[in-house]
């Protein structure tokens, strides 16, 4: 997990007006997480809720990088070389996470936490090589070691052992930009084991899941929102934001990823913040993989995401980008794969 953060609304939800819906939210992973539940007994959904609530606490005490006895921060102290017995939470993280780099061709990877220490201040804004002096900004030759300490293909998994082993020394991993998303996945499955066939969970309104749908309804309705920053004359919801979309969502999941305080997102292939977009939307079967294709899709090139989006066709992605000024301009706002068969986006 990352250290905490000012919450981004990337996708909102309207559900107060559904009838039988029950609302608990619970303070998590540096952000607030929220389940909604349909279902006509409120005490048994509440105590559906905090089950999966108490879930969600037991995963960040495995998974978070920032408490000192979790699976990743063992990871994280551990000597090239030596293999590691983990959870199966964490384990079965970290597998998907190599699948996801792999799928993505590196774009997202978890390694970069020696990069981004290069990188980024305390407050997550972008050090600038040009203006910043010693000792704020790193030496080359540092930002050279923690290049070579950067990629999944450096970690080594045994399925049978559940273990784990670096293959070379001070890696750092960092499950932000998937933790949230593999957390509200964990938190669905209890839900079912409490027979909630109708919910929607969210952590932080940046990663959302959608279990069946409300009663006589198309789904649930959610609206995809730009970071406020400067907007040219555009359209805008209540509050200053500007919306790009609105949609009705089922037992599917969406992410949203963006730049707002600083450039804090690093391309990993190329060791350098991300440039180029404003912020990235990814729909797809379940909530770790939006989460982690999210934070890809800042770095990926249109082209890029857009052949990704042909050869995962229930993978969906809209992507903000930014021209020289820095401007949001309508023709900058993208959409690759097939919206309107896997999502029914409201007129």
């Amino acid at each position: 997990m990352t250290q905490p953060q000012p919450d981004i609304s990337f996708v909102g939800s309207s559900c107060d007006s559904i009838p039988g819906a029950r609302r608990f939210s619970h303070q998590a992973m540096a952000t607030a997480f929220e389940v909604i539940i349909i279902h006509k007994d409120a005490h048994y959904a509440q105590q559906a809720a905090w089950a999966a609530f108490d879930e969600l606490d037991k995963l960040e005490q495995q998974l978070s990088r920032f408490v000192e006895n979790s699976d990743i921060s063992r990871i994280n102290n551990l000597a090239a070389n030596q293999p590691l017995q983990i959870g199966l939470a964490a384990f079965e993280c970290l597998q998907l996470c190599a699948s996801l780099y792999a799928r993505t061709s590196g774009a997202f990877d978890i390694t970069i936490g020696s990069l981004m220490d290069c990188w980024l201040r305390e407050d997550k804004t972008t050090r600038t090589p040009s203006k910043e002096q010693p000792p704020c900004l790193l030496s080359k030759t540092e930002r050279g070691q923690a290049r070579q300490r950067t990629g999944l293909h450096l970690i080594k998994l045994d399925e049978t052992e559940h273990t784990v082993q670096l293959l070379t020394s001070h890696m750092q991993i960092d499950l932000g930009g998937i933790g949230k998303g593999y957390a509200i996945d964990q938190m669905a499955k209890l839900l079912g084991d409490w027979s909630i066939d109708s919910a929607l969970i969210h952590g932080g309104c940046s990663s959302v899941l959608a279990l069946r749908r409300p009663h006589s309804t198309k789904g649930w309705h959610l609206t995809l929102s730009n970071p406020p920053r400067r907007f040219a004359s555009q359209t805008r919801s209540s509050g200053g934001k500007q919306t790009l979309a609105h949609l009705y969502l089922q037992d599917r999941a969406l992410s949203g990823s963006g730049l707002q305080k600083g450039r804090h997102i690093i391309d990993p292939r190329k060791a350098q913040p991300a440039k180029g977009k404003r912020a990235a939307w990814a729909c797809a079967p379940t909530a770790a993989t939006a989460d982690a294709l999210s934070t890809a899709f800042m770095v990926m090139s249109p082209d890029q995401i857009k052949k990704y989006c042909l050869s995962h066709p229930d993978t969906l992605a809209m992507v903000v980008a930014e021209d020289h000024a820095g401007e949001v301009q309508k023709d900058k706002i993208l959409r690759y794969g097939l919206w309107g068969q896997n999502v029914l986006l409201k007129k």
